[in-house]
């Protein structure tokens, strides 16, 4: 039986997987027009998988040379003479292990430049022999390489550059043979090896592959996608999921991301459905469970968000800003941190302002920045900690408890609200108190679309029951009034009667604590600090 799968390649007949069909017809009209591109997606997108889809509806019609460069070791790169010879072999290899067909003479002018004398061999042997392959070829001669980031740090990989552009030209100006289209895969903007090699002004932005056309094609899952890859599992199993809702839920919190995709629906099946029956898996409550068993494991795509993050000062204060104070950042690709954040798959475009990802990637990094304040043994997290216990009964939240605690400990160590005082600080140390108190048994995450300075809500998953609190500043009763109209609408969303108002309030007069409201069908918890 089939199984989802997270890593390497995946494959229809052996794995639970979404239907690519549409974005592979996508990607063969660019070769299909002659295009060179570059697929540059973060890492674990689904580039490799996709490739290996392409190959086969390009078979027939094409005669498709795939490489991968993570194969090659990193002397290959030393100089054209050395590198001219691997790619002399591992087209060899593809003939003698693969199902390249290759003519005669063809095979044996790459063995030749294998077998020559390294001092006397050039780049241009290389490419001689392959546009005589490609004359005398019936079909049309595509080139995929995928995993490039190990080459792109080299002056080398920059001449075999020049010289697939140079081909590009002259195929049509002088009719010298050339690949009908180029395909490179990876994580790094091909476009932009020239600074990465040489910092120097005259040279910035000036690489070979400015040939390149635009690859505009969505590699994220859709939900229609996701819920088809349900629906074969479901003939398979027969849970009872509703696909549907399932398919919607994973989305959510991935928003598509291929690898987040696979991970929680295998979180479900290998580990959830051991320790609930398969119906429960394959619902809210299993869902839950998954998120918190990816948020809390290491993984090589956590492993280099992370690493990314950490690289580079200047990307990590720009995410730390847009999640935990809100800052609402313009688009623009131009601007060096958000062109890294959207290379590295940590941000998208949304209607022009940079957002985080997806829901996970969001949590955890929030779950890193307060721990990082964790570590400086902030008075919030420990007391958070040590009254946990009294905020559970019978396995649910205490909110209203919570939010009274909260205040309380607040009110201690502040005393009264300085003017300085910024929305983003309530929001950050309401969470350092909340993070222990839920830690190991229930997730949060942030309403995305209420996340500015003036509202956030915080959004707390805790065996199975979901708890709704609007943190804000205080900005007199009419803002209020509007703001507990727009937490019941929200709790309609939710199918929840109770929700919790934390609000920050400047004025001198203002009474400390926790109400309870009712408001229609709805009672609110207004806290007050």
């Amino acid at each position: 039986m089939k199984e989802f799968n997270t890593t390497a390649v995946c494959v229809p007949s052996k794995h639970y997987m979404v239907d690519v069909t549409d974005k592979v017809q996508e990607i063969k009209a660019l070769v299909d027009a002659g295009k060179y591109f570059t697929i540059n997606r973060a890492r674990q997108y689904g580039k490799t998988t996709t490739l290996n889809a392409l190959k086969q509806a390009l078979i027939g019609q094409y005669l498709v040379v795939s490489l991968d460069f993570q194969s090659i070791d990193n002397d290959v790169f030393e100089n054209g003479a050395t590198f001219s010879q691997a790619m002399a072999r591992i087209i060899l290899d593809l003939y003698e292990f693969g199902n390249l067909s290759i003519p005669e003479d063809t095979r044996e002018a790459f063995e030749q430049l294998n077998n020559s004398d390294v001092q006397k061999v050039k780049m241009d042997d290389l490419f001689r022999i392959i546009k005589r392959w490609i004359k005398q070829s019936e079909l049309p001669l595509v080139l995929i390489i995928d995993e490039i980031d190990s080459a792109t740090n080299n002056q080398v990989f920059l001449d075999f550059l020049a010289q697939l552009r140079d081909g590009y030209i002259k195929r049509d100006t002088d009719s010298i043979p050339a690949f009908q289209s180029v395909i490179l895969a990876g994580v790094t903007d091909v476009k932009h090896l020239r600074a990465k090699i040489r910092p120097s002004d005259e040279h910035k932005e000036n690489s070979p592959w400015n040939i390149a056309a635009d690859f505009d094609v969505d590699m994220s899952l859709s939900v229609d996608g996701i819920k088809g890859m349900l629906d074969e599992y479901e003939l398979d199993h027969r849970t009872g999921m509703d696909t549907s809702y399932m398919a919607k839920l994973i989305f959510d919190y991935t928003s598509g991301y291929p690898f987040l995709v696979s991970r929680l629906c295998q979180l479900i099946d290998v580990h959830i459905c051991k320790v609930m029956s398969q119906g429960e898996a394959w619902s809210r409550n299993g869902m839950d469970e998954a998120v918190k068993m990816l948020l809390s494991e290491k993984n090589t795509l956590f492993d280099t968000l992370t690493k990314n993050i950490n690289s580079f000062p200047e990307l990590k204060l720009s995410i730390r800003s847009i999640l935990m104070e809100g800052t609402r950042m313009v688009w623009n690709t131009d601007q060096n941190a958000i062109a890294q954040l959207f290379m590295y798959g940590l941000v998208k475009n949304d209607h022009n302002v940079v957002k985080v990802a997806n829901r996970i990637f969001e949590t955890r990094l929030y779950n890193l920045f307060l721990s990082e304040e964790e570590l400086k043994n902030n008075v919030f997290s420990s007391e958070g900690s040590l009254y946990k216990n009294k905020f559970i009964e019978n396995n649910k939240l205490n909110m209203r408890l919570i939010l009274e605690r909260f205040i309380a400990t607040y009110t201690e160590i502040y005393g009264p609200l300085k003017d300085r005082f910024k929305e983003k600080d309530g929001r950050e140390l309401f969470l350092l108190y909340l993070k222990p108190i839920i830690n190991g048994t229930g997730n949060y995450y942030i309403e995305a679309q209420t996340r500015d300075q003036t509202r956030t809500d915080v959004i707390v998953d805790y065996l199975g029951h979901q708890y709704i609190i609007e943190l804000k500043i205080w900005r007199g009763e009419r803002y209020n009034a509007e703001g507990e109209k727009q937490i019941c609408e929200y709790l309609d969303y939710w199918n929840l009667d109770i929700g919790y108002m934390l609000s920050f309030n400047f004025n001198q007069k203002k009474i400390i604590g926790v109400n309870r409201v009712e408001i229609g069908n709805k009672i609110l918890f207004e806290g007050m600090v």
